[in-house]
């Protein structure tokens, strides 16, 4: 179960903080456990701060504690703060990423059967589309439409998840894509071939939660030959 520790404490050296962090996190390179460390400073009061370190278990917190240099940088930090600082250990018992459930319901919704359902929870209105296979980006709410419309005309597809990862306002999905050839698409004739092709897709989102960015990479020249567009280069 990931384990999450609190650290609060005021201190007026925080510049001083900053640097004996930077020092532990040097000297206990390969040993530390922990996979995620954020400060942040109370906007109504600049001289509180709260720690919040992450660890895959307690167990894990545990070793990182024992840790010699860990326990020497303690000592310095309780040296630089107005007063004891206090912990809180937390288990956490819900854990969600909203930027990659945001990802995962746009793969779900343009690939819904029937009409296309609005974008505008998903989208920004002046979403920009970066697609090496256009000459063009996309930009705005229409021309993705447009774009994903496309796409729903030739085929009846669905979309696979195989991983995510998501860092800051950005999350990287790599996925797998199958469908059906029912009708023209750039030209082709409905072959009703079943299809399939992977690639990944980086979202950037802002701060209302919606896609503002997209960026996309996939084995488009692998569907092509699927369909049988590359078989008269061939001969």
């Amino acid at each position: 179960m990931t384990f999450v520790q609190l650290i609060e404490c005021r201190t007026s050296r925080f510049d001083e903080m900053d640097r004996l962090m930077d020092r532990w996190v040097e000297q206990t390179k390969g040993k530390r456990t922990a996979m995620h460390d954020m400060v942040g400073q109370d906007r109504s009061d600049a001289s509180h701060f709260i720690e919040v370190v992450e660890f895959p278990s307690y167990e894990e917190a545990m070793r990182n504690s024992n840790l010699p240099e860990t326990d020497r940088v303690f000592q310095e930090m309780v040296a630089l703060c107005d007063e004891m600082p206090t912990f809180m250990d937390l288990d956490v018992v819900r854990d969600e990423q909203l930027g990659e459930a945001g990802a995962r319901r746009f793969f779900e919704t343009v690939a819904t059967d029937g009409e296309l359902p609005p974008l505008d929870g998903l989208l920004a209105e002046g979403y920009h589309d970066h697609d090496p296979a256009n000459e063009q980006d996309a930009i705005g709410m229409d021309a993705m439409r447009r774009e994903i419309e496309m796409w729903r005309g030739g085929f009846d597809f669905a979309f696979t998840i195989d991983d995510q990862i998501a860092q800051g306002d950005r999350v990287c999905t790599r996925w797998t894509w199958t469908g059906t050839h029912k009708d023209d698409f750039m030209g082709i004739p409905a072959t009703d071939r079943q299809v399939t092709m992977t690639g990944t897709t980086v979202f950037r989102f802002g701060e209302d939660g919606k896609i503002v960015e997209g960026w996309w990479q996939y084995d488009r020249l692998g569907l092509m030959a699927q369909l049988g567009a590359l078989d008269e280069l061939e001969n």
